[in-house]
């Protein structure tokens, strides 16, 4: 039997605001949380699967032994040493050789994309979170390589503030090429697939000053060289670690190859991103 006091106004009110609080559903989450929860999953992935970060690690110290000890000796590199030369095109470039585009295939083969679309979430905020997954991988192949240079010899000459600015520069870079591995892992089809698309960037990264002075190419071959997203990042962690008068040692000032360095990592962003969300969505 109801009483007086079910009726009273103060009574209806905490009634009618204890039923919203049952019927009303929760705020789908928002970018920066379907970003990180994803990307929290995919490193604890990498966690579970040490292989992942031993394979990675072992690809940046293969490539830096290879090059310090068997080819360093036939290459001139002016008063540069070759050691201080190749180490920051080494930690620039170390992010472009993670398998990015294998793991995209493997979620999206395993149906977890499906599942995931099928949420009220922000979908491109997923993409983000593997990137911002793929970024924490590659930062670690970064720092093994600096690691394992400082032990073969190489040495920073422009102070501690550059040498941090340089490595900002490296995983700001890693960073924007997640994207175009996400691109590519989205339109592979299989992870097989996705594993030979993403040698895809190995032209770019040896058709560049890497590994070996643009002027010791054919003329023919230097302006591609000169005028790619490798070589312009490439320079910019050379000038800031190396110090000192860079435009006589590298032909450019410090400031040239770090503008030129962060309009391309802006280009490859927008561009990759871009395309990976319209793929995405279209899954």
């Amino acid at each position: 039997m109801s009483t007086a006091l079910d009726h009273t106004p103060e009574h209806r009110s905490r009634a009618t605001s204890i039923s919203a609080s049952i019927h009303q559903p929760a705020s789908p989450p928002g970018v920066w949380a379907t970003a990180s929860t994803y990307a929290v999953r995919t490193i604890r992935q990498f966690v579970r699967t040490p292989q992942l970060l031993v394979v990675n690690a072992v690809t940046s110290i293969m490539f830096l032994l290879i090059f310090r000890f068997v080819f360093g000796g036939a290459i001139q590199t002016g008063e540069v040493e070759y050691v201080n030369f190749l180490i920051p095109a080494l930690a620039a470039v170390s992010g472009l050789f993670a398998g990015g585009a294998v793991g995209v295939a493997e979620d999206l083969e395993s149906g977890l994309y499906d599942r995931l679309r099928s949420l009220p979430i922000p979908r491109p905020a997923v993409l983000l979170g593997r990137s911002m997954a793929d970024t924490a991988l590659n930062t670690w192949g970064t720092v093994i390589t600096v690691i394992v240079g400082f032990m073969v010899g190489f040495r920073v000459n422009g102070g501690l503030v550059a040498a941090l600015a340089a490595f900002g520069l490296c995983i700001l870079f890693s960073a924007s090429f997640t994207w175009l591995m996400i691109f590519l892992g989205l339109v592979s089809g299989s992870a097989q697939a996705a594993q030979g698309m993403s040698f895809s960037v190995f032209p770019l990264i040896f058709v560049s000053s890497a590994y070996v002075p643009v002027e010791s190419m054919p003329g023919w071959l230097q302006p591609i060289a000169e005028n790619q997203p490798v070589s312009a990042m490439v320079g910019a962690v050379r000038a800031l670690v190396l110090g000192g008068d860079t435009e006589a040692l590298l032909g450019h000032s410090t400031s040239w190859f770090v503008v030129r360095s962060l309009l391309w990592s802006a280009v490859i962003l927008v561009v990759f991103g871009s395309l990976a969300a319209r793929r995405f969505a279209r899954l």
